[in-house]
């Protein structure tokens, strides 16, 4: 471990006041002796840094997917107190609303007879891509419902169930939208994406449940052994990156506006009621209910072909659930014994309420908010329940995915795309992607072991695993 770093305990470290100059609160990470190896200490500084802003509660926080990225490490959480606190694109990340939904079919891993056709259908039918194009063909007024609406646009335009939306976070709808802050560059970025995969790690795969965990929690989502499943990994596109780029710059001048002294000048922000605050909480929030309809249309098209091909009805391919993991959220926690309001940033890191907790769906509220963790290509994705502990911990937050350990640049010097492409054949998964250097982008080894990830956060208690999800085929954005 890293020097000055102090244990608290199996797999949770804790950097203490002092480790950079200003920290208001210590941070604490969470990460096994296997999992050493991979911890970058510009990672560790940045989870110090943060702690360093105004209105930060109890401790700066990282997931065990922790690495290097803009401002915040990506992996990191932060809740800010209202009363003093401040909001920072650099604690949501570029790529606003990346986030995951998980849909179960009927079907058993041996229905899939062909799944090279399955995987050919998907991918005509879904945009992949930088330049991916939907067939939608919205107009600016279209595009302010989606900023305000998210999913429930989508439903209501014909892309799938009204209760589809019941199995999204937040409802598949952030309150406080605005589409004003959205600048009209972001907008033209939007228009044309809506339904579209996008490129980088985003991604559609067909999964089979391979193992089940905890039977009790199984049932209640809904998953058996065998069963064909569906998770689509995507975001807000060219429109959210774009949000992020634009109030970036308008939170820089804030920042010294408001006399915040910061170590580092990617952790831009500004007070939480502030003007420039409020237009960027806006503006996040339009660009999360982009990324939330745009999921649906994804899904809406994916279920489309399962019925043609499987002759399944819609109806009985139903969502399990849909999470986010690049958002600042306004929620209620318990803080020191008191009830606090507070905003939390989940940057590449996922929300894990536990049983109980408001905003869960009915049927899932006695198990805990169903935790949606994908693997890198080709390897096990998994899914968790959150817990009581990770309300106590972490503002009921858990880790996002693996966590990249290479850069692209270093991972296209180490193998190709084709190499990769006959690796995964090879175990029988099915990959479609633009070119082959979007799979050597994402080749499995330059991320953390997803298992291991995952057992982690199993171990510390801040989410439960459930089952245990192996690829069938993959289409890469």
């Amino acid at each position: 471990m890293l020097p000055g770093i102090q244990s608290l305990g199996p797999c949770e470290w804790e950097v203490p006041l002092g480790y950079v100059p200003g920290m208001r609160v210590p941070g604490v990470f969470y990460l096994s002796p296997r999992l050493a190896g991979t911890l970058e200490e510009g990672a560790v500084r940045q989870l110090a840094n943060v702690a360093t802003m105004p209105g930060i509660v109890k401790r700066s926080l990282a997931m065990p997917d922790i690495h290097w990225g803009y401002g915040f490490p990506i992996g990191g959480v932060a809740a800010f107190a209202f009363e003093g606190g401040v909001i920072s694109p650099g604690g949501v990340g570029f790529d606003i609303n990346c986030g995951v939904r998980l849909l179960s079919t009927p079907l058993e891993e041996k229905d899939i007879i062909n799944r090279r056709e399955l995987a050919e259908r998907l991918y005509r039918e879904i945009p992949t891509g930088v330049g991916g194009k939907s067939s939608l063909r919205l107009s600016g007024k279209d595009l302010d419902s989606v900023l305000v609406e998210g999913a429930s646009w989508a439903v209501r335009q014909g892309f799938g169930r009204a209760e589809d939306t019941e199995f999204c976070e937040e409802g598949g709808c952030m309150e406080g939208a605005d589409p004003a802050a959205v600048s009209e560059k972001a907008r033209a970025r939007g228009i044309p994406q809506s339904g579209t995969l996008g490129s980088g790690n985003h991604f559609l795969e067909v999964q089979v449940v391979r193992e089940i965990y905890d039977q009790a929690a199984a049932s209640a989502f809904g998953l058996v052994p065998g069963q064909v499943c569906i998770m689509i990994h995507c975001g807000s596109r060219g429109l959210g990156h774009q949000v992020c780029t634009d109030h970036l710059r308008v939170l820089e001048a804030a920042t010294k506006r408001y006399g915040i002294s910061l170590p580092d000048r990617q952790l831009a922000c500004a007070p939480l009621d502030s003007p420039e605050g409020r237009a960027y909480f806006g503006a996040m929030a339009a660009s999360a209910n982009y990324a939330w309809a745009n999921r649906q249309v994804i899904m809406h098209r994916t279920r489309k072909v399962m019925e043609d091909l499987y002759r399944v009805p819609q109806k009985e391919m139903r969502l399990v659930y849909d999470v986010a993991h690049n958002v600042a959220k306004t929620e209620d926690h318990l803080v020191d014994g008191k009830r606090l309001r507070v905003c939390v940033h989940r940057k590449g890191a996922t929300r894990a309420f536990g049983p109980g907790s408001p905003g869960i769906p009915a049927p899932y509220s006695h198990v805990g908010q169903p935790v949606i963790i994908p693997g890198s290509m080709g390897t096990p994705s998994f899914v968790l329940h959150g817990t009581g502990t990770a309300m106590e911990k972490t503002f009921g937050s858990t880790c996002h995915g693996a966590g990249r350990v290479m850069s692209r640049t270093q991972a296209k010097r180490r193998i190709t795309g084709r190499e990769i492409r006959e690796s995964l054949g090879k175990a029988g998964i099915v990959v479609r992607a633009p070119s082959d250097a979007a799979l050597a982008d994402e080749a499995p080894d330059v991320y953390k072991p997803s298992a291991e990830v995952v057992r982690v956060v199993h171990e510390v208690g801040l989410s439960r695993l459930v089952a245990r999800l192996e690829p069938l085929a993959v289409i890469k954005g």
